[in-house]
């Protein structure tokens, strides 16, 4: 399949998922889903790539396998998370902020996840179509860092589940494991797994394709849609927050200063 069908496939099978999570929340009133659907999206975008790329059939390998793992586990995680509970916090303020109109501006607002998937995908879609082997060390090194960055993550999600499924810590903040060190280590090993299409696409002729999804996940988590609102929602509910704040790394992990 030609490179540029592939990708406007992919980007059409995304809105379609998440539309389908938008009329699913008009009955819910629930838009907590969006968040598995997004991760397992963005997996089904590695996969696709792979399967109908021309590129070195190793390289589609490694991409749709790495792509394909890490939207499993981070989707399915969210599902579990989510399934049966209330309406996570920041989708009930949008909610709120936008009124009467709250219905049409989430479903711009699902459809803008779909534009930004898309940008994201765009360095497994690079590799997926690189003809050219880029070499055993780019190649091993991005694995390595994809198991790094999968098994982090699973870490800390893992840590702060069970923290909060502890009635003891109602109402508290973790400060334990992965989460003593980094306030969102979570986001931390997130970011960790995006420059594995950089290293995969090392001689690729649009290897500068694959910076952008570092660079835009890391400002989404930075300075949008990640520490920003959850910060914000979680310091105004629980205030033993202020402290982690001041003795916590807020993303790179450190060993925690003194209150």
């Amino acid at each position: 399949m030609p490179s540029l069908s592939a990708l406007l496939l992919a980007f059409v099978l995304c809105c379609l998922a998440f539309i389908a999570v938008w009329v699913r929340q008009l009955q819910t009133r629930n838009a907590g889903m969006v968040d598995p659907v997004w991760s397992w999206s963005m997996g089904a975008m590695g996969v696709l790539y792979a399967l109908v790329g021309t590129g070195d059939i190793g390289l589609r390998w490694t991409v749709g396998l790495i792509a394909g793992l890490w939207g499993l586990r981070l989707g399915t995680h969210l599902y579990l998370r989510n399934a049966g509970k209330p309406e996570d916090s920041r989708y009930r303020k949008l909610r709120a902020d936008w009124g009467e109109q709250a219905d049409r501006r989430m479903l711009q607002f699902f459809i803008l996840q779909a534009f930004f998937a898309l940008l994201l995908s765009l360095g497994m879609w690079t590799v997926a179509f690189q003809p050219a082997w880029p070499g055993n060390l780019q190649v091993a090194s991005a694995c390595f860092l994809a198991v790094i960055s999968i098994c982090g993550e699973a870490l800390a999600d893992l840590q702060l589940e069970r923290f909060r499924t502890n009635p003891a810590n109602q109402g508290r903040v973790c400060r334990s494991g992965l989460w003593a060190w980094s306030r969102h280590p979570n986001y931390f090993f997130e970011c960790l797994h995006w420059p594995c299409y950089m290293l995969l696409a090392w001689n690729a002729p649009g290897a500068w394709l694959a910076w952008i999804p570092p660079v835009v996940m890391l400002w989404l988590l930075l300075k949008v849609s990640g520490i920003p609102m959850n910060e914000a929602l979680t310091a105004a509910r629980r205030p033993e927050y202020a402290d982690y704040m001041r003795t916590t790394s807020a993303f790179i992990p450190f060993p925690p200063r003194k209150s």
